[in-house]
């Protein structure tokens, strides 16, 4: 659908622009600039945050030291991101750290700018690469002056011991105390005598246990707003009304993604509309951000990690069972082997997807290395993907090894992994390969189910933990024993 009284494009300010700085000149248009030499074209509000993010004093130091930056998603914000790393790499020889609240996201930032360096095309550029990282886990690029950028998921001690002079965090709405206080040491020594923060995201939702993007926020928009320090905003300032429709709403789409008739259409956005909640609509796609109480995630991080053990020094296992979580959008499911090794559990992450991979991947690795002989049962939770998997594993495993829960069986997986965890009897694997699970551990909040009290894990990324949580009931509740076996992740 369309409106012909509605704007082509939509709204180039933002609603909120704060800038408590002395500015005497400004980079951001060079910058720009030399990123569409690239072949990337700034939007018109793209280039007006780079100008405040990339100003100058009189003393030609950073005019802001703290930037936060809040657009509804797909808007283009990693746009400016890249285009203020770019330059800063290129013409100032910056040390940066990217972070961001999963490990997908980082790749895939250092995917996008890694190929701004490696283009063909561009051979001049190519030519400032003194070498680019891939490994997962320890992606950087780093140039012949001296620049560099490092990128990390901040669950677990988000750099390598580099002391830097910007660092981004992205998925700034899930950024904790703890993780931004363990980063605040690789600034101590920084290169250039100053130090930039940058800080993008949405507004957090209501079980979100990021507390320190919303705190920056209201520090920005008080009368007392730090110095050197800058926020753009797009978004509404109240709810809509609950009874509102699209047509209703279509004015405030446009003010409040600068995208909209660039990147985002209306088609599009009516079916989110559609899709969403009016709450949900307000927060992801105008913005909004609501009234929210203090959350606290479920596993204490001190918990979690005391209960961390190598692969190499766990122990033997006398029983394996795995869970299989699909979460309930379809956007992620997740797969889990627990061992039952004496009076512990050792739980390991075997991998996770999306629903657009299909089920055949998990059935394969199921089926494989003589499991179905070693496994003593298989516990499947999500309607979305569950069908086609036990489809795909009949004949492959016996009945009695193939869990479907229920309600009462997901609350009692909880249940008795949150005990586990208390008693310490629910060690984890270590590694790079369980950095998604830990994320999953450290951010999932209790999710009330039924009217009893039952309560489940919940939040944005709760399938890994969900699932470990199956692969521990199965664990405690199956009786088939196969002869046991060891699980080799």
């Amino acid at each position: 659908m369309s409106s012909s009284s509605s704007p082509k494009t939509g709204k180039r300010e933002p609603r909120i622009r704060v800038a408590s700085g002395v500015v005497a000149y400004s980079d951001g248009d060079d910058a720009c600039d030399l990123m569409e030499a690239m072949g990337f074209t700034p939007d018109g509000w793209q280039r007006d945050v780079m100008v405040d993010w990339c100003a100058r004093d009189t003393e030609d130091s950073p005019s802001y030291l703290t930037m936060g930056l809040t657009v509804p998603r797909q808007n283009g914000k990693n746009g400016d991101i890249e285009i203020f790393e770019y330059y800063k790499m290129i013409v100032c020889g910056e040390h940066i750290l990217h972070t961001a609240h999963q490990v997908k996201t980082a790749n895939k930032s250092f995917q996008r700018l890694a190929s701004f360096f490696s283009d063909p095309a561009h051979p001049e550029i190519k030519a400032l690469v003194a070498n680019i990282r891939r490994t997962n886990g320890e992606q950087g690029i780093y140039l012949k002056n001296g620049a560099f950028i490092e990128y990390s998921a901040r669950s677990r001690g988000a750099s390598r011991g580099n002391t830097y002079s910007i660092v981004v965090f992205d998925e700034a709405q899930e950024l904790k105390d703890d993780q931004i206080e363990a980063l605040m040491p690789t600034l101590a020594a920084s290169p250039t005598g100053y130090r930039q923060l940058i800080y993008t995201g949405t507004p957090p939702g209501s079980d979100s246990p990021g507390t320190v993007f919303e705190r920056l926020r209201s520090s920005c928009l008080s009368e007392t707003c730090p110095k050197k320090t800058c926020w753009h905003e797009w978004s509404i300032e109240e709810l809509p009304d609950p009874n509102s429709t699209f047509v209703d709403l279509l004015p405030q789409v446009y003010d409040t993604n600068p995208a909209m008739g660039i990147r985002l259409d209306e088609d599009f956005t009516e079916n989110e509309f559609t899709a969403m909640s009016i709450d949900g609509f307000a927060r992801e796609r105008l913005g909004w951000w609501a009234e929210k109480a203090t959350v606290t995630a479920k596993i204490s991080e001190k918990a979690w990690k005391a209960l961390e053990v190598a692969p190499e020094d766990a122990p033997v296992a006398d029983k394996t069972c795995f869970g299989v979580k699909f979460s309930a959008d379809g956007s992620e499911v997740a797969l889990v082997a627990c061992d039952l090794c004496g009076d512990s559990f050792v739980l390991g992450l075997v991998a996770t997807a999306t629903l657009a991979d299909g089920t055949r991947w998990i059935a394969d690795y199921l089926s494989s290395h003589g499991r179905p002989e070693s496994v003593a049962a298989i516990a499947i939770d999500g309607l979305r993907g569950r069908a086609a998997l036990v489809s795909n594993l009949n004949g492959v495993y016996p009945r009695q090894a193939i869990m479907q829960t229920s309600s009462r069986d997901v609350i009692s997986a909880a249940t008795m992994l949150d005990e586990a965890i208390r008693d310490k009897v629910a060690l984890h694997l270590s590694g790079a390969g369980q950095e998604p699970l830990n994320i999953s551990a450290l951010t999932s909040l209790e999710r009330p189910i039924g009217r009893d009290g039952g309560w489940g894990f919940g939040g944005d990324h709760a399938a890994c933990i969900e699932a470990a949580s199956l692969a521990l009931w199965a664990c405690k509740t199956t009786r088939r024993d196969p002869g046991g076996g060891g699980v080799v992740l």
